[in-house]
């Protein structure tokens, strides 16, 4: 099982970035990086205008509920503004399993080694206080730029899975690439090798 209690509220920061649990009031925080053009083109969920944000939130806080999800508002500390947000997903105590998903930033925190921190808090807390044995992580099989991110986050590419999203011109179906980081690779040299690439 995992050492994990939805109901807590647990906040992970570093001095760069800080990760609080995502609330309902959020809505006016993200509106505007919610509405950039760009966020949504690789979810089949969305999130831009104040209805699909708030009903993208309420839902999110509804699976933390039933402890399916674990949802993130994703603060830049250096900027001074909220970035974005990403969550715990697929949360499967008995097999000591998680996925990372729903992750965007709006344009102006990408490239600037935001996601690293994000991402490094998110695998020390699992791995470490949780308990968890494996990080799951997927993208739309198009996604180039965000398959590259988790690769360079430390995750390795594990499968395919066809046909799972709607096609992003609405034509079809597309496939999922999907990835993963397990414990014995983030104590081995997962964690040593990204801390190394933070603020770089």
């Amino acid at each position: 099982m995992l050492n994990f209690d939805c109901k807590d509220n647990y906040i992970l920061e570093d001095d760069f970035v800080k990760l609080s649990p995502l609330k309902i009031e959020h809505v006016n925080d993200l509106i505007e990086i919610a509405n950039e053009a760009d966020i949504w083109k690789y979810s089949f969920v969305k999130g831009d205008g104040i209805e699909n944000l708030t009903q993208y939130i309420q839902s999110a806080i509804n699976n933390r509920k039933i402890g399916k999800e674990y949802p993130f508002i994703v603060f830049d500390k250096i900027k001074n503004q909220f970035a974005g947000s990403t969550r715990y997903c697929e949360i499967t105590p008995s097999l000591k399993a998680i996925r990372l998903g729903y992750t965007w930033y709006g344009k102006a925190f990408r490239g600037t080694g935001l996601n690293k921190h994000c991402k490094y808090l998110l695998f020390e807390f699992a791995f470490e206080r949780m308990g968890a044995e494996r990080i799951g992580l997927g993208a739309y099989i198009e996604n180039k730029i965000s398959i590259a991110a988790m690769e360079s986050v430390g995750c390795k590419k594990e499968g395919i899975m066809r046909g799972i999203f709607p096609a992003t011109n609405g034509i079809g179906r597309t496939d999922s690439v999907l990835l993963s980081i397990l414990k014995n690779e983030w104590d081995e040299n997962g964690k040593s090798q990204l801390k190394s690439k933070l603020n770089t």
